[in-house]
């Protein structure tokens, strides 16, 4: 038999395929709730990050002379493009979605060798190459409309996705990105935040923002979904909220007028996604309990630090990066001891019984 494919092997109840349709359910309600926010153009861009990131894994599977259907079949490049899509601005050009889709397959995904090989999140690896070399494109924020599909007919959502750009007159601010650039002017938090800052309509989504940042009991919701059908555990969600939340609120108890409370960091930005739909990817997180533990609070900790003192307003998808290249390194130094084992793998001494 040949030795690449004979045991061991670790068989779940669940096929690849039906953990990628769970955790599509799981985003479904929060995405069908940016669409009505944002209307038609979030909906195109949303089919064309998915459409690049399938039609790219069918084309590197074909090219590795592999049958593309079983591959597309599993649903990996439609979930890749569909959590790529949810961390873009909702009126970002077509080529946004395209060339970020086509990136997260291609170069992050198959360039390691495909599924279950890549060592960083592909769609957040992508999210990072597209803000750092098209940062006008990934900053223009859109404020949520009332009625969105309504405000912006189908055709004229064309138009805008695939020809025009947000028009200045309907262009916002996030609030991570407005308090940020009213730090830098001296402007202090307790004017900075007022008229901007409601953490119920914040959770429901009536504020600028990507796709995947709006909405955020929805995601949460979707989150312990994922739990709640053990597609997911809570190591790693609880400790990359932990990570957010305790330095947040230490820092704001001692100067409130320079550090955001933690519920502003849990409600605002892309916590919630990368929290339970990003940082608990099965490939580029460590298995081993502790390491989780470990992993979630680096991610966490990582985004407060970067969203405190870095250039970007935002650190999610800085942080699971960074974390995602400590993970092999995690999994080695957490791994339990063999029995009758050193952790460095030579044999103990075992004393003899009389």
């Amino acid at each position: 038999m040949n030795a690449a494919v004979t045991s061991p092997h670790a068989h779940g109840a669940r096929s690849v395929g039906r953990v990628m349709a769970l955790v599509m359910l799981a985003l479904a309600p929060a995405t069908l709730a940016a669409f009505w926010r944002f209307g038609w153009p979030a909906i195109y861009l949303w089919c064309v990050t998915v459409l690049a990131c399938v039609f790219a894994e069918a084309l590197c599977v074909r090219l590795a002379d592999r049958p593309a259907g079983r591959t597309l079949a599993d649903g990996s490049a439609v979930l890749t493009g569909w959590l790529l899509a949810l961390s873009l601005p909702p009126w970002a050009p077509w080529w946004i979605g395209a060339l970020g889709g086509a990136f997260a397959v291609v170069v992050v995904k198959h360039a390691f060798g495909g599924l279950g090989q890549n060592l960083f999140n592909p769609a957040m690896a992508a999210r990072v190459m597209l803000l750092i070399s098209f940062p006008v494109e990934m900053t223009q924020w859109l404020a949520p409309q009332p009625d969105a599909l309504g405000f912006v007919e189908a055709l004229a959502g064309l138009g805008v996705t695939f020809g025009g750009g947000v028009p200045d007159a309907l262009t916002s601010a996030s609030l991570l990105g407005h308090v940020k650039s009213e730090a830098s002017r001296g402007v202090g938090l307790g004017q900075s935040l007022a008229g901007h800052w409601d953490p119920i309509a914040a959770g429901l989504g009536a504020r600028a923002g990507s796709l995947g940042e709006t909405g955020a009991w929805l995601l949460a919701g979707g989150g312990l979904f994922l739990v709640a059908t053990r597609v997911i555990g809570l190591r790693i969600p609880a400790a990359f909220l932990a990570g957010v939340a305790v330095p947040a609120a230490l820092a704001h108890f001692l100067a409130p007028d320079r550090y955001l409370a933690a519920e502003v960091h849990l409600m605002s930005g892309a916590v919630m996604l990368a929290a339970f739909f990003i940082a608990t990817d099965y490939v580029t997180s460590p298995s081993t309990p502790l390491g989780q533990w470990i992993f979630g609070l680096g991610c966490g900790l990582l985004t407060w630090v970067i969203r405190t003192w870095g250039a970007y307003p935002e650190g999610v998808a800085f942080a699971v990066l960074l974390m995602n290249a400590a993970t092999p390194l995690i999994d080695h130094t957490t791994r339990p001891r063999i029995f009758g084992r050193r952790r460095d793998g030579s044999p103990a001494a075992v004393s003899a019984r009389s």
